[in-house]
């Protein structure tokens, strides 16, 4: 009997909780639209998914509404129920007849600051998006320096529930850093860090540069490039907390950098984890790699080198669906690193999505990618084709996203990149013992989103005025292999003092490319119409020289760089070797020039570089070279004496040599002007020696081994960079001139 009774009241509450149900639950028999204007019907009914004859809930009725609301066309939706009929009352949003935009007259400033907003002519005017797209125009003007602008919006209501929309703007003055600290336990002096941030102090000459304006995204970086230093110096736990800037007048900022580099960090042990089935001879290379790199200064970058190896090691041997991770554990300053080589999960690249590249053409991103659409995926490849990408300069950040593909055994891998200006404006002015010179630029690294660079620039000086136009293709036809083309025109006056004067007109290409690790070969070709023009003032071996000439010269490049990093090395060697090879040519002269610089620390926070430097100019056909073509020492390979004032004269003239050579050591020391942030000091030794004259025997060659030692100053100063050399010559041949004292002020517009 009780079994009857609790079955009678289950059946009970089923049966009512149907009729519950049934009662939410209606059948539409007609949709009726009330309100609408511009939109149809029928496109609303679209917006609702659901048709006459179906079943509607309560909780359905409430998904109609949301999904009408979601079309972003209506103010205000209303959705109920009347006799079996589904009533939809809207009330349409406004439609934007026009968007004025007032107060910015430049228009590349509009254009940056009013991109990609949400509220758009002939779109439904939304409030929400409106204080949005405020938002982004604020923050693109900040952006570009204008901190102190103000962006208000009038409404005006039109016929038809149309309105127009004005954007009034005030730009006001433009945020310029005044001042830039680093605050903390920073280790390095603030001379070298402002070297490495790309934000720069405001001063009266620089009216070209953008770098002085406040920029937040500037900064941010500027924060990543700070942290990569101190990385790569083995301050492995630095902290660069944040970065802040103090309004300290109308238009001013000051920028402060907080960092605390705490202690320094040494690799410790190194291990690599391989699966069972891989061969450990074929990761010989990185254990030999391994034990070079115990007790060194961590570095990132090494790291880096690691992973590359393991990279081509992996690919070499066909390991395709493999990836690397780290496990890191500390013992104090020392860092002990497990390289994990596992295997993974077989998939494919179904599909690379880019996003992103509003300016930058796709094949340039393309053709970064070490991974392929229809190729095992593989983590390690994924991760080198961002640095790739990130390598080229074109973008303030580069991101990826994996997606499951169509299939359980696909990916799809989605990268989104945020473009940043890639165009350079430069001017410089220098002036020192040596006189004075001008310098202008104009750069474009990423011509019209091609990857191609494109740059203009004119230098001049007392005695000579050189123009520039070149043309470079980093990756021609998707070869991996650099293009270049170059037009050149340089004028030398040295009729006043000296009896000569040169003008050189013509163009170049060459292509280089990488033939193996760190190897790159480069061939070019050159063609140059030269004229010599000689006055009473010129011997009579130089008046003979006067003339046209025109020269084809086949030119070479072997460059193997094995430096740790190209910006403040200290770890290395660079070996280069260069060769022109005359074609077509009066004198036929056969340049060759090698140049081996060697990087080290003696200490901590010392950078030391020993370098070697050897050059020839004879002709092939026993002629007498030009006077253009005799080589001279660069100022930095022989201090103590004056600039072109070594080796062979002829008269009053220094007129170079045939040859040239030097050995030079320089080493930091930082223990002097320990506390003084600006200043840098080094010691150096010079030995070098230029000889051979070629067009008169008569001419003593001076061979003889120039040397001299000094000290090395390098002030960051309230003008600009400028720094000092004090040499004391040892050994000299008795025609040179000497200079104990040498100074260069330069810097930048």
């Amino acid at each position: 009997m009780n079994l009857k009774l609790v079955i009678l009241f289950i059946s009970v509450i089923y049966f009512s909780f149907l009729n519950i149900n049934s009662s939410f639950s209606q059948k539409i028999e007609k949709i009726e639209v009330i309100g609408n204007d511009r939109i149809s019907k029928d496109v609303i009914i679209m917006f609702s998914e659901v048709s006459e004859g179906s079943d509607v809930s309560l909780n359905e009725l409430n998904l109609i509404l949301k999904k009408i609301y979601d079309s972003k066309f209506f103010e205000n939706v209303d959705v109920k129920f009347l006799d079996n009929d589904l009533i939809i009352q809207v009330k349409e949003l406004p439609i934007i007849e026009s968007i004025t935009i007032k107060g910015i007259k430049a228009k590349k400033i509009k254009e940056k600051a009013f991109e990609n907003l949400l509220l758009k002519d002939r779109s439904s005017f939304n409030e929400i998006f409106l204080k949005k797209d405020v938002n982004k125009v604020k923050k693109a003007l900040k952006d570009l320096g204008y901190y102190f602008s103000s962006v208000d919006v009038n409404l005006i209501n039109l016929e038809d529930n149309k309105i127009s929309l004005t954007y009034n703007v005030k730009l006001g003055d433009k945020a310029k850093i005044k001042k830039i600290n680093f605050v903390g336990n920073k280790i390095y002096k603030d001379r070298k860090l402002k070297n490495i941030i790309t934000s720069e102090e405001s001063k009266f000459w620089k009216f070209i540069s953008a770098k002085k304006f406040l920029n937040e995204s500037l900064i941010k970086f500027d924060e990543r490039l700070l942290k990569n230093f101190y990385l790569n110096e083995g301050y492995y736990d630095v902290d660069i907390s944040y970065s802040f800037a103090k309004l300290i007048d109308k238009k001013n900022f000051e920028l402060t950098y907080i960092i605390n580099a705490n202690e320094k960090f040494y690799f410790n042990d190194l291990v690599l984890n391989l699966p069972d089935d891989f061969r450990p001879d074929s990761f010989e290379k990185i254990s030999n790699l391994f034990k070079k790199l115990k007790g060194e200064n961590y570095s990132i970058n090494k790291i880096e080198d690691i992973l590359d190896e393991i990279n081509k090691i992996t690919l070499n041997e066909e390991f395709e669906n493999i990836e690397a991770t780290i496990d890191e554990s500390i013992e104090k300053n020392l860092i002990n690193l497990k390289f994990n080589i596992d295997k993974s999960e077989k998939l494919f690249v179904e599909r690379i999505n880019l996003f992103g590249n509003n300016i930058t053409k796709e094949n340039v991103i393309r053709n970064q990618l070490e991974i392929d659409e229809g190729e095992f995926y593989n983590k390690i490849l994924e991760t080198r084709s961002l640095n790739n990408i990130k390598n080229l300069g074109f973008f303030k950040d580069v991101s990826s996203e994996i997606q499951k593909g169509s299939d359980k055994n696909s990916k799809i891998i989605n990268i989104t990149v945020e473009e940043k200006p890639t165009g350079e404006i430069m001017a410089g002015a220098g002036v020192g013992t040596n006189g004075g010179s001008v310098m202008f630029s104009v750069k474009e690294n990423n011509y019209l989103g091609s990857g191609v660079q494109v740059s203009n620039s004119v230098f001049l000086n007392s005695e000579s005025i050189k123009g520039n136009l070149s043309i470079t293709n980093p990756n021609y036809k998707n070869s991996d292999k650099l293009v270049s083309v170059n037009i050149e025109a340089l004028e030398t006056d040295r009729l006043k003092n000296f009896g000569y004067k040169t003008n050189k007109q013509g163009f170049s290409f060459r292509t280089d490319f990488e033939i193996y690790d760190d190897t790159r070969f480069g061939i070019g070709n050159s063609n140059f119409l030269e004229k010599i023009s000689t006055n009473s003032n010129a011997s009579a071996r130089q008046k003979k020289m006067a003339g046209n000439y025109f020269d084809n010269f086949i030119n070479l490049k072997l460059d193997y760089d094995k430096r740790d990093q190209k910006f403040q090395t200290t770890d290395g060697f660079r070996s280069r070797y260069f060769v022109d090879v005359p074609i077509i040519s009066d004198t036929n002269t056969l340049s060759n020039s090698y140049t081996y610089d060697y990087f080290t620390q003696l200490f901590d926070n010392n950078r030391s570089n020993i370098s070697f430097y050897i050059k020839s100019a004879n002709s092939l056909t026993n002629k007498d070279i030009k006077l253009s073509e005799r080589i001279f020492l660069p100022s930095n390979k022989l201090r103590g004496f004056e600039r072109g004032k070594v080796g062979p004269k002829d008269g009053k003239d220094f007129i170079g040599g045939n040859y040239a050579s030097s050995m030079n050591f320089t080493s930091t020391l930082p223990q002097l002007f320990e506390n003084s942030q600006n200043v840098d000091v080094l010691f150096f030794m010079d030995a070098a020696n230029i000889w051979g004259v070629d067009y008169d025997s008569s001419i003593k060659d001076n061979s003889k081994i120039r040397s001299s030692v000094g000290l090395g100053i390098d002030w960051l100063s309230p003008i600009g960079p400028m720094n000092f050399s004090f040499a004391q010559p040892i050994t000299k041949s008795d025609t040179d001139i000497t200079e104990s004292f040498r100074f260069n002020l330069g810097t930048t517009f």
